[in-house]
């Protein structure tokens, strides 16, 4: 077992680190982007359950986003990415200008849809929210054995353009249900001085309110930007997986409610075999931009309990690209200052020999 000390070498069980004897095997979350809708299920149930407080009923302006982001009053959070693109087609590369959550984007160039045959030629290399606008070119497309999850996405099947002729633009939607990553070396665990926030048998990293003192030493060594406090009582909160469901065997409230299975629940191992075969399975089927986050141990963050398939660069869901454990540095700043303490003793007791001496 490795010992508890040890929190930026290699952990294979969080649990078994943290002291627990014959641990459950790990639990978490594989969020699919490429099948989220917004329904925003998993935030109500989310909040039902947790007993969450109502927050973000005002739109934001700029999309169909009213939460924003995770917070104290947001466990789970689902981001609205809008992305320019024509009908039928993608015309990479792309000019990135991302923004982060809800905000705009990749941008794409206008072009024309084409006919019919241009459309179906084009559907191998069709990227997920992109769809044909003749019902010939869907035949096609599922003929051809093209992933069609995509077909049929908000904002997908513009009326009219029956002969594909027109040319239009039309936008893709990038959805992902955003929560906390459960990490493998989890920063809040290592700066908390009440151990409010503790590492279960099931891996996942919960707070506890009842001894959290609102120090807020959390919620700036998050890398994620997950915790936050509450203004009217000063604690910190977050999403705890579940907890007192995964005691009594049940599923987390977000991925009960899902509608697609976008949010997955399970054996975090079993899970990564899931999500890497996911990922092939999109890139056979014209998806090439499909990438796993979060799921890679050797990451700055060992891992994440909760890691996601996603359809564009990290930044432009508003994820940190290459996220690290805030307090990585710690234990080499610990030796430094035994160190420099050593050295101020010895300089001391030598000036002190030095005086006797001279007595």
């Amino acid at each position: 077992m490795v010992s508890s000390n040890s929190l930026y070498g290699p952990l294979q069980d969080p649990a078994a680190d943290a002291g627990y004897e014959e641990p459950p095997k790990r639990l978490g979350f594989f969020t699919d982007t490429s099948i989220c809708i917004g329904c925003k299920a998993c935030e109500v149930a989310c909040k039902e359950w947790n007993a969450v407080p109502e927050d973000g009923l005002n739109l934001l302006g700029y999309s169909y986003d009213n939460t924003g982001g995770l917070g104290a009053d947001s466990w789970r959070a689902v981001h609205f990415i809008e992305q320019p693109l024509p009908i039928g087609t993608r015309t990479p590369p792309f000019e990135h200008t991302p923004t982060g959550p809800s905000g705009v984007g990749p941008t794409f160039d206008v072009v024309a849809a084409g006919s019919r045959a241009a459309d179906a030629s084009r559907l191998g290399t069709a990227g997920p929210g992109s769809v044909p606008v003749a019902e010939t070119a869907a035949q096609a497309a599922r003929e051809a054995g093209v992933d069609t999850a995509f077909l049929g996405m908000p904002g997908s099947q513009p009326p009219g353009n029956e002969t594909g002729l027109e040319e239009r633009t039309d936008f893709r939607w990038l959805m992902m249900s955003n929560v906390c990553k459960h990490c493998t070396h989890a920063a809040c665990l290592d700066v908390c001085p009440t151990g409010s926030l503790f590492r279960t048998e099931f891996g996942t990293v919960v707070v506890q309110q009842d001894i959290c003192n609102g120090c807020g030493y959390c919620v700036s060594a998050c890398p994620y930007g997950v915790i936050d406090k509450r203004e009217d009582d000063g604690r910190a909160w977050k999403c705890t997986l579940c907890y007192d469901r995964l005691g009594a065997d049940m599923t987390p409230a977000c991925a009960k409610a899902c509608p697609t299975e976008s949010i997955q629940f399970g054996e975090l191992e079993e899970l990564r075999e899931r999500a890497e075969a996911r990922v092939e399975q999109l890139h056979a089927n014209g998806v090439p931009e499909a990438r796993l986050y979060g799921n890679d141990p050797d990451d700055g963050v060992g891992g994440d309990g909760a890691f996601f398939l996603l359809l564009d660069e990290p930044e432009v869901y508003g994820l940190p690209p290459d996220p690290v454990v805030t307090t990585r540095d710690l234990p080499d700043m610990w030796k430094h200052a035994g160190a420099a303490a050593a050295l101020m003793v010895l300089g001391a007791a030598a000036s002190f020999l030095r005086t006797g001496r001279r007595r």
